[in-house]
């Protein structure tokens, strides 16, 4: 209170000061000093001796009533701003004090929520692990829960604190980066989503044989953006979510079964019941078929043969135990066909040389020849 006394006492110093000394500049840039007689003497830059002359009332009046008004106003401003910065924080400590019962009950709020939300973490955990065996998918959509409980904690510790204003402004702010980043990583959100989906539905498990689109394998695993299986040319493949859920799926672990399609052809001279009982014969000798039923069909007539297709099923699923029916499957009906005088056909071309069609090839040299013969 001292200091502010003294600064508004100032102003009234500075107007009495201001009757007995002034200064004033002329145009060459040298000073005059004024004395009580009314008189002043000039000096120069340079230090000579200026002439002398009167100061009258009205250069008086104009100096210390219109001039040193503006030197007041300034002081007056200055304490006007520091009475204004006190006045603020004097109105910031009393409404700090007001908003320490608040303060207090979002601080327990806050804390309540945060130990709710690990709570409610621990019970996701639990319940996901029934639903889904993927932990990656678990410790995600827990996470989410987790931080969904403590952000609703946080907004309501925020309006304790009447700050609705804050609160809309991060929802909003929220909401637009969502956006955002929604249209800029369209793709990977996709592949997300739809790895959250296998994960759920479970198609298909770690270790399954399946096929999708051109790539067959067994799955490794199924992350959230990829799903990875060991093909069997030995190669690791990771194939997009987004491609295996919007395509179909062959899962030939699922049911146990894994079926053999062979096709043949036979000639068209051979009976064709006899080539049906001795197919069917060499492939009931080959081993590590399942006992399922094996079914023999003719399929149509082919360029040089008469084609029908072997359906069996082997015992094993993998795909060392796939082939290996199927090979020793090749082998027995050949070696039954080459026993019972069975042909399996080449493929046959007739060439034909006639412009009708229909003449045989040695007419045709035996007519040119004689057109030689005769032109001679």
């Amino acid at each position: 209170m001292k200091t502010t006394n003294f600064l508004k006492q100032i102003p009234g110093l500075v107007l009495i000061g201001g009757a007995l000394v002034f200064s004033s500049c002329d145009n060459t840039g040298t000073r005059t000093v004024g004395t009580e007689d009314g008189t002043t003497v000039g000096t120069t830059t340079d230090g000579q001796a200026a002439d002398t002359y009167e100061m009258t009332d009205a250069d008086l009046y104009k100096e210390v009533l219109v001039d040193e008004p503006k030197i007041i106003n300034e002081f007056m401003d200055f304490n006007n701003a520091y009475d204004l910065i006190t006045e603020k924080l004097q109105e910031w400590s009393d409404a700090l004090i007001l908003m320490l019962p608040n303060l207090a009950l979002a601080i327990i709020i806050f804390i309540i929520s945060f130990f709710i939300a690990k709570l409610l973490r621990k019970v996701s955990e639990s319940l996901l692990r029934k639903v889904s065996h993927n932990e990656t998918i678990n410790e995600l959509l827990s996470t989410i829960i987790y931080g969904v409980a403590l952000g609703i904690g946080i907004f309501i510790a925020l309006s304790v604190l009447q700050l609705d204003r804050a609160v809309t402004t991060i929802l909003a702010g929220a909401g637009i980066i969502g956006l955002a980043l929604g249209f800029a990583f369209q793709d990977i959100a996709a592949n997300f989503i739809s790895g959250v989906i296998l994960s759920f539905r479970r198609p298909f498990q770690k270790g399954h044989i399946i096929k999708s689109q051109d790539f067959m394998g067994i799955v490794q695993r199924v992350n959230l953006r990829s799903t990875v299986i060991n093909s069997f040319q030995g190669q690791k493949v990771m194939i997009p979510n987004k491609d295996i859920f919007q395509n179909p799926i062959e899962n030939y672990t699922v049911t146990g079964k894994r079926r053999i399609d062979l096709e043949v052809g036979v000639s068209y001279g051979e009976d064709l019941e006899k080539v049906k009982k001795v197919t069917l014969e060499a492939a009931r000798r080959v081993e590590g078929r399942a006992s399922d039923d094996i079914t023999f069909f003719y399929t149509g007539f082919g360029d040089s043969s008469i084609d029908f297709v072997l359906r069996l099923y082997p015992e094993d699923i993998s795909q060392p135990g796939y082939l290996q029916v199927k090979s020793d499957l090749i082998m027995n009906i050949k070696k039954s066909f080459d026993e019972n005088d069975i042909m399996i056909p080449f493929p046959i071309r007739t060439l034909d040389f006639g412009i009708k069609g229909g003449e045989k090839l040695n007419e045709i040299m035996d007519l040119k020849a004689l057109q030689s013969n005769g032109n001679k």
